[in-house]
């Protein structure tokens, strides 16, 4: 099993997210992952920026030589096949064998942020459209596809189309239940199965529930030190995780990127 990092993407300077993804290469960390948003609210409801997901990814693929870059999960809706395809195809030159793409429908969040430029968010129906396309527009072009999100008719374009699923913020049980269906269901083979979520890391115990108190996060977040974190993350090996993806509730923390890398040695 790989060990994963989501990249704070939420932020002005985009310094910051390279500096974590060249400290989680150093520390041997598997993967890092960009979000794909146009803006995000913050606590207090203020919008917070958000740097673009492949424009990020670029810069990712110059700034680390060794580390797997990833998108969890690039909007469908929002980017033409045509151009996603133009996109891909770049950051595999800049960083062959190094790329996974994730690829979504988008979820109710993403609503407003559309609709605040202008463009229509459609139906279920036409947003699974959009990623059946895109991953259509994908296949077979030399970097693995992720389909990501918990709704059948998207397990259903994953199983059909790509090779490998995420899903976020999955508890053991559930995540079980779905690799092994999805893994019976899949035409391509072999076919990932990956987890993604929410944690407060800290250097123990101790530190990391203080923090999430402080955070208020929510029960699903898995909060400890490192050998809570990978006892955790080591049950979703255990019911078939391929990837386990890591996002810090506090992301632009340099400390967490440290502490990951001692749960991945943890985790052999």
């Amino acid at each position: 099993m790989r060990v994963g990092l989501t990249l704070p993407s939420f932020v002005n300077d985009p310094e910051v997210p390279l500096a974590v993804a060249r400290a989680a290469e150093a520390v041997g960390i598997d993967g890092v992952f960009v979000f794909d948003h146009l803006f995000r609210r913050g606590p207090d409801g203020a919008r917070r920026p958000a740097l673009d997901a492949l424009t990020l990814l670029g810069s990712l693929a110059t700034a680390t030589t060794t580390i797997t870059l990833g998108s969890l999960v690039v909007r469908a809706s929002l980017r033409p096949p045509a151009s996603l395809v133009a996109a891909v195809e770049t950051l595999q030159r800049l960083a062959p064998g190094r790329l996974l793409v994730g690829v979504g429908a988008g979820d109710s969040e993403s609503r407003e942020e559309n609709e605040s430029f202008g463009l229509g968010f459609g139906s279920v129906e036409d947003r699974i459209e959009h990623l059946r396309a895109a991953v259509a527009a994908l296949q077979d072009r030399g970097t693995p596809i992720w389909v990501g999100g918990q709704d059948a008719a998207v397990c259903e374009v994953a199983t059909d189309a790509a090779d490998g699923w995420n899903g976020w913020g999955n508890d053991v049980e559930h995540f079980r239940e779905r690799v092994r269906a999805l893994r019976a269901a899949a035409v391509r083979q072999p076919f990932a199965c990956t987890w993604a979520g929410l944690a407060v890391l800290g250097r123990d115990d101790e530190e990391a529930q203080g923090k999430a108190r402080r955070l208020g996060v929510r029960p699903s977040t898995i909060v400890g030190g490192p050998d809570e974190v990978a006892r955790r993350l080591g049950q979703y090996e255990e019911a078939g995780a391929d990837w386990v993806i890591v996002g810090p509730v506090d992301s632009t923390n340099p400390a967490n990127v440290a502490i990951l890398g001692q749960v991945r040695r943890l985790l052999g």
